[in-house]
């Protein structure tokens, strides 16, 4: 009976250290062959957090180019066109400067000069034989009228 007895706790033993050389062994083949070995969620939760990150981050780059290429083109655009006064410098969105805002450019009798109506806020300002329609509160051209 001891022979018994001594046979099964051998037998447990030698099946106990086999189950644990293959159990290593799966382990090894995993990572040879590439096979997904399972992380934590919260790294997976970190790993989606980077990638996300990194997407956002590059959708910025690309929009704020795309901004940056618009606005040089504008620009372009704009010192290409003829713009307003002796030296044909003022263009629509730009702030008329202070010498041109005061009661000697301001056209009180628009009609006499064939021009629309301003609206409310807004006022003609005529330089040479142009006119332009700015803003009273900030100077801001709003429309170019070129030799009229």
């Amino acid at each position: 009976m001891k022979s018994k007895a001594i046979g099964c706790v051998f037998v447990a033993i030698c099946s106990l250290v086999a189950a644990t050389s293959a159990l290593a062994q799966m382990e090894g083949d995993a990572n040879e062959k590439n096979l997904p070995i399972l992380k934590p969620r919260a790294d997976v939760r970190a790993a989606q957090r980077v990638e996300e990150l990194s997407r956002r981050n590059n959708e910025r780059q690309a929009r704020d180019a795309a901004r940056e290429e618009q606005a040089n083109a504008r620009r372009e655009r704009r010192y290409n066109e003829t713009g307003a006064g002796p030296d044909h410098r003022f263009h629509r969105g730009d702030q008329l400067p202070a010498e041109y805002r005061g009661r000697q450019y301001v056209v009180d009798d628009w009609r006499g000069h064939h021009l629309r109506s301003p609206p409310r806020g807004y006022h003609w300002v005529q330089n040479g034989a142009d006119y332009m329609l700015v803003a009273v509160a900030t100077g801001l051209i709003a429309e170019v009228l070129l030799n009229q």
